[in-house]
């Protein structure tokens, strides 16, 4: 006990104050490092340990585990709902493109319309247009068919009139200088009146 008595005193040990108490002269002990102490000491150390390892082994460890799986979890979670929103922002950038598309062939749709609506628009006017020279033509072709025939016509009466004026002729029976004259009259006054008609 002197010994470390003398270990104090020169400050090589220092023991907490609760433990030594100095008396002016010498240290008295408070507690008594005895050998009940020690195994005392070394029994709630081992208890500490074994109750350390079962706490551990029964709390800490499944909490530990419990934390672990929980934080793999949230981390699954959160990297499930990243692949998520960037699937929603592909799908959406699909979509929005295949409306774009839809736009564009439907403006292209709407043209192709407006093309063939004025290729036909053009097509009956010009079949109108066709028609109507057609018509006129025929028209045309009917006009003078008929102005033919009543130049035929009209010479046929010519015909008549002038064999009528013949047969009056040689029964009146004048001389040919008077039937030239009365024919040259006869024709003058029907060419006056067929032609202005």
């Amino acid at each position: 006990m002197n010994y470390l008595n003398q270990l104090v005193e020169h400050g090589l040990f220092s023991l907490p104050a609760a433990i030594v108490q100095s008396d002016g002269g010498g240290i008295s002990r408070l507690i008594e490092f005895d050998l009940q102490f020690l195994a005392d000491a070394a029994f709630t150390a081992i208890s500490v340990l074994v109750l350390y390892f079962l706490l551990s082994y029964l709390l800490f460890n499944p909490v530990r585990d419990f934390l672990k799986k929980r934080r793999e979890r949230i981390a699954g979670e959160l990297d499930e709902a990243a692949s998520k929103l960037k699937s929603a922002g592909e799908l959406k950038a699909e979509y929005e493109a295949k409306i774009k598309d839809i736009r564009i062939e439907a403006d292209r749709i709407l043209e192709d319309a407006r093309k063939k609506a004025k290729a036909k628009e053009e097509e009956i006017i010009n079949n109108a247009r066709a028609e109507a020279a057609r018509i006129t033509q025929r028209a045309s072709k009917e006009i003078e068919l008929e102005k033919r025939k009543a130049l035929d016509d009209a010479k046929q009466e010519i015909v008549s009139i002038s064999a009528l004026m013949a047969q009056k002729a040689i029964a009146l029976s004048i001389d040919k200088k008077m039937h030239a004259e009365l024919i040259a009259n006869t024709l003058k006054e029907m060419g006056e009146g067929t032609w202005q008609g």
